[in-house]
């Protein structure tokens, strides 16, 4: 089959791309590399610049490549500039897929994989969070996840279209330096940045429900997040009609202090934390069940917190060399 990746440029969509072709897959990448890198992309994998609102580019690369199948990773995804940017959120990512899927079924594109997010579920209150658990979203880019896989769902069953939608969880680390992570967003690169600025990392919030006090998260490392694309590409290849959702996480948690912890003794800073206080909207326990994934898709995650970091690391020194320590 020949993947259509979008967003293949960026920090998941590289890897996706590699585990794709590593895998005997063969892919082409759509990127408007607003946030995305050329570089990034491998030798010999096709890269088109442009946008999924782009329906005449769209078609053109669907019958110039041959597309068999759309792995649609691009979107935009910072929570607070979805609070800040509705308009342009709802139209970057509902808009965009809509014109994607209108692309995909006129050009009788048989498989569809989306990338939604642990954002669908908002702040659940349970122990371990499963594909039925209320999707109550908490913000815009919440909302366009969810919005965008209840249009995935309904095109595949109008359409005939193998759908597969991926909730991801906190992703994390890299399987090269070159393909690290490079904005600082998220947790890990967001300590890397304190520590190499000799201040101390921030906990917002010590006194959660928790065994240590602060909030609890289930991390992925994003090869093993890449596979688990692999899985589902193929799975929707092999099995016409198919409609899946699952979540993607180790379906263990780990607590802020405990991150902290332990990436001060993969970088030998050993600089304590602060304490600040809690922020609205933070739940105080979000860990995956990864049963369903693991049943339908025979995935499992591989890689442990500590390779999520200590990858994560190489690649921030091989950006900040003055970071490294001995």
């Amino acid at each position: 089959m020949t993947w259509l990746i979008t967003g293949g440029a960026g920090y998941i969509g590289a890897h996706v791309v590699r585990a794709m072709t590593e895998a005997g897959e063969r892919a082409v990448v759509l990127d408007d590399l607003s946030t995305g890198f050329a570089e990034r992309v491998p030798e010999g994998v096709p890269l088109v610049q442009g946008s999924t609102l782009d329906r005449a580019l769209l078609d053109r690369v669907i019958a110039d490549h041959g597309i068999t199948g759309v792995v649609h990773l691009a979107a935009k995804k910072q929570v607070g500039e979805s609070v800040e940017q509705p308009l342009r959120y709802y139209r970057e990512n509902v808009e965009g897929l809509r014109t994607l899927l209108e692309a995909v079924t006129d050009g009788g594109v048989p498989s569809f994989v989306f990338s939604s997010s642990a954002a669908v579920y908002g702040m659940p209150d349970v122990d371990l969070v499963t594909e039925e658990t209320p999707c109550t979203p908490m913000n815009p880019y919440g909302e366009t996840k969810l919005a965008g896989e209840w249009l995935v769902r309904a095109v595949g069953r109008a359409h005939g279209l193998s759908t597969a939608c991926l909730r991801y969880f906190n992703v994390a680390g890299t399987a090269a330096p070159e393909l690290a992570d490079t904005g600082v967003f998220n947790i890990v690169p967001m300590v890397f940045e304190r520590l190499t600025a000799g201040e101390p990392p921030r906990i917002f919030g010590a006194d959660y429900d928790t065994p240590d006090g602060t909030c609890v998260r289930d991390y992925i490392h994003v090869a093993d997040l890449a596979d688990a694309h692999v899985a589902a590409a193929r799975k929707l290849a092999t099995a016409p009609g198919s409609d899946l959702t699952v979540n993607i996480g180790r379906g263990e948690g780990v607590s802020v202090r405990e991150l902290i912890d332990l990436i001060n003794d993969v970088t030998g800073y050993g600089i304590a934390p602060q304490v600040d206080p809690r922020r609205p909207g933070d739940p105080a326990r979000v860990v995956a069940s990864a049963e369903r994934i693991s049943a339908e898709l025979g995935w499992k995650s591989r890689h442990d917190v500590r390779a999520m970091i200590t990858s994560a690391w190489a690649g921030w020194v091989l950006r900040h060399p003055e970071a490294a320590r001995g």
